[in-house]
């Protein structure tokens, strides 16, 4: 089988995460990803903890199914073997600051030259253009301009920090495959490439869908638990009597009159629809007491046969196991290439056809360098040359 994206292929010189988790996704579903990694300055995510077996778990799972071409880029031969690759593999993705390609002189303008239907996709925390195109920034740090952060978190302790990567992945990763998709279809009806400028802080303002088409249609500033889904209604986080939590959904009635029947507080569910702050948070309070009365498993119980939008809060060991999870096979066996497996996230797309089984998983620096050399014409001899010459590892 080979994938919907089998006709795709794809330099990928991106790092860290945005990048690599775009071509992951576009790797799971068949496109030929070939990574050009710098053989002197080691990508951070191959040394980052945990470690299987040697290999760090997060390089593993973020470069699978793709090949490794290790290039010292500053190096005019390596800057030939990518012009060679360009002329079949017309798309290239890449992260680094902006200017950087350029000075490296495999920007868009010189790889375009060589071929036309180049896609070209960049992938930076603040855009190409701004006087904060050159400034660094982390994920944090672009929640907080995109004024994500202003409005999620608690009145007496501020923002949060996040357990995912909500810039880097949703900003950065996703619309960069949205883009480089785009730029696909695009190219089939005018046979011409394009640049797509992506950036994180940009794409992750625009996830403010509700607080900020809000302010910007009303004047309304969102702030801390001062709206229905961030904390200003009952829709929110209660704890069990034993410390475990309880995620409560249930705004529509249909779901708020089974909630307060089964704890024991019908009374309570008039009070849902309630605009008024004091209304609300009086309704929190009374739903905090009645949690608190039961421990998790008995709230489990009583919630796990009626629809009323309440889930529990489990951990990762408890949501791969739990059986809707499993259900949809979010867990996936990599090759290793040793003859054992490494257990992955699976690609969470489903297709009616089927997506290729994994090859393996994250490839050593420079592992695929000498197959791809050969493919391109390059002897033996001229290989060992270049390996000696710090060009390619």
């Amino acid at each position: 089988m080979s994938g919907p994206l089998s006709s795709l292929k794809i330099l990928d010189f991106s790092t860290l995460l945005p990048g690599p988790f775009a071509s992951l996704l576009l790797a799971d579903m068949g496109a030929q990803v070939l990574r050009i990694e710098s053989p002197t300055r080691l990508d951070l995510v191959r040394l980052l903890p945990p470690h299987d077996q040697g290999i760090s778990a997060g390089h593993a799972y973020l470069n699978r199914n793709k090949r490794s071409l290790a290039l010292d880029l500053k190096q005019p031969q390596a800057l030939e073997v990518i012009r060679q690759l360009v002329a079949e593999y017309d798309i290239v993705l890449e992260q680094f600051r902006p200017g950087v390609m350029e000075r490296l002189g495999l920007g868009y303008e010189a790889l375009k030259a060589i071929n036309p239907r180049l896609i070209y996709v960049s992938i930076t925390g603040y855009g190409q253009t701004g006087p904060y195109r050159d400034r660094a920034g982390h994920d944090i740090n672009y929640l907080a301009l995109s004024g994500i952060a202003s409005h999620t978190g608690r009145r007496d302790s501020g923002p949060l920090p996040l357990g995912i990567q909500a810039a880097d992945v949703a900003g950065g990763s996703l619309h960069g495959v949205v883009g480089l998709l785009a730029a696909v279809v695009a190219r089939q009806h005018t046979g011409r490439g394009q640049y797509v400028d992506v950036s994180m802080t940009d794409c992750v303002f625009s996830l403010n869908a509700m607080a900020g088409a809000g302010y910007l249609a009303s004047g309304v500033e969102p702030g801390w638990e001062t709206q229905m889904l961030n904390g200003g209604s009952f829709y929110d986080y209660y704890r069990s009597r034993d410390g475990r939590w309880f995620a409560v959904g249930s705004l529509e009635p249909a779901f708020m009159q089974p909630l307060c029947n089964v704890l024991g507080r019908p009374e309570l569910a008039a009070q849902g629809l309630s605009a008024e702050p004091q209304v609300q948070a009086a309704l929190k309070l009374e739903l905090s007491i009645e949690f608190e009365k039961r421990s998790f498993e008995e709230l489990s119980q009583l919630f796990a046969g009626i629809d009323a939008c309440v889930e529990p809060v489990l951990s990762v060991a408890e949501a791969v196991e739990h059986p809707q999870l499993q259900a949809r096979q979010v867990v996936t066996h990599v090759p290793r290439g040793d003859g054992s497996s490494q257990a992955q996230i699976a690609c969470p797309l489903k297709f009616s056809a089927g997506l290729p089984e994994p090859r393996h998983i994250g490839a050593g620096l420079g592992a695929h360098s000498e197959e791809v050399l050969l493919g391109l014409g390059y002897s033996a001899e001229r290989i060992a040359e270049l390996r000696a010459a710090g060009v390619v590892a």
